[in-house]
């Protein structure tokens, strides 16, 4: 590990009793990343994060966060940077500005220092005129901007966010990730897990993990190319879960899953689309509609996790 990444794993591993958590884990993240971790509840992705944040140590393997080792040096990670759990950490009973306060207090935010962050953090977070409401009376996504504001009240050069956006609504999501972008360009390494995969799309790269082990890194066009083999259609009809079963049925279908209301099929050859119209229709699918779309990570996601189970049930 001579180069200093913002984070750095070599086969980093934990284990709890007889299950891995995180299994042989190696990345590298670059200093300015904003950098995607994602993947189902389960897959490693919050124990990986608490023990990059020095919160919890490792069974094997190494880490390094802006060059300090996880095993030895927890507590001068835990200062150097910023942490945002998927719970939401503070204080209920306290307005917006004591909690931007307390966290001051916390990291030694300088008096002489003091109220011109307080004012900065609170305007990037959208919170002007809302200093005085306690924070229990904030909607989902006030609270998440003032968590935010609160996990960089230090200025820390690496961002660890766990799930930020779960439970908001898509607007204040979009809210929340522009004030991420905001602080990549200002050089913040942001590392954030999520299991929104359209949030991902706009990663400089993702990790995607699967059962404990990352299974794909790359950047998100990257991934589309390499891991979609054949073409992607967008399938209507009705019932959804038989018209899933008679187009898993047919030639040419490697995979096919629901996405939403529709169904999402690749399949060998775009030309398959007016077959499987037919076979759709001959079934007693109604309100049929078939058409070729650009693969999503979702549609990555789906394809790289059914090549694992299919390995494993070869093994």
């Amino acid at each position: 590990m001579s180069t200093i990444y913002a984070v750095e794993t070599d086969h980093l591993t934990r284990r709890f009793g007889d299950f891995v958590a995180v299994d042989d884990l190696s990345i590298q993240v670059e200093p300015g990343e904003v950098f995607g971790f994602l993947g189902p509840n389960g897959s490693g992705k919050t124990t990986t994060i608490r023990m990059l944040c020095g919160l919890i140590a490792p069974s094997s393997g190494e880490g390094r966060v802006l060059g300090l080792d996880i095993a030895r040096d927890p507590e001068r990670i835990k200062a150097q940077i910023g942490y945002m759990s998927q719970k939401f950490s503070l204080y209920s009973d306290l307005t917006v500005r004591e909690n931007l306060e307390f966290y001051a207090d916390v990291y030694g935010i300088a008096r002489s220092e003091r109220a011109a962050r307080m004012a900065e953090l609170i305007a990037m977070a959208g919170l002007t005129g809302r200093e005085r409401e306690l924070t229990a009376n904030l909607s989902g996504g006030w609270k998440q901007r003032l968590a935010l504001a609160c996990a960089i009240v230090h200025r820390p050069r690496m961002l660890f966010l766990d799930e930020p956006t779960g439970g908001v609504d898509p607007e204040a999501r979009r809210a929340f990730w522009e004030l991420i972008y905001d602080l990549a360009r200002d050089g913040v390494t942001v590392f954030v897990t999520t299991h929104y995969m359209d949030e991902a799309e706009h990663c400089n790269r993702i990790g995607l993990m699967y059962g404990g082990k990352l299974v794909a890194l790359d950047t998100p066009a990257a991934l589309k190319h390499s891991t979609i083999q054949g073409n992607v259609l967008e399938i209507e009809g009705m019932p959804q879960e038989q018209a899933r079963d008679l187009v898993a049925a047919q030639p040419g279908v490697r995979e096919v899953a629901p996405y939403g209301a529709r169904l999402h099929a690749i399949v060998d050859s775009a030309a398959r689309m007016h077959e499987l119209d037919a076979a759709l229709r001959a079934g007693g699918i109604e309100q049929v509609r078939i058409e070729p779309i650009d693969p999503s990570l979702e549609d990555v996601f789906v394809a790289l996790v059914s090549g694992q189970v299919a390995n494993a049930a070869r093994a």
